[in-house]
């Protein structure tokens, strides 16, 4: 059993901020990953063209075109 949710820190404790289905009392192992309440929209902006020179865009984009053409698929049987 396995299930990640959000929840709020009030007055010291956690709140789900979703219903969960553990029964009353049950024990559970608890992993807290911060999630950063700041949106760093420039962050974006800021990667603009990091990637220029390392990939041959073109390259790729003929790459993923040809992939889609492998069919992989078994004849149906009837």
């Amino acid at each position: 059993m396995g299930e990640t949710i959000r929840a709020r820190v009030k007055g010291g404790l956690l709140e789900p901020l979703v219903k969960t289905n553990l029964p009353e009392g049950k024990e559970v192992l608890i992993t807290i990953i911060g999630v950063s309440e700041d949106r760093d929209d420039g962050a974006f902006l800021r990667s603009k063209g990091s990637w220029k020179g390392l990939v041959d865009a073109e390259k790729l984009i003929r790459d993923i075109y040809e992939d889609r053409l492998i069919d992989t698929r078994e004849e149906p049987r009837f």
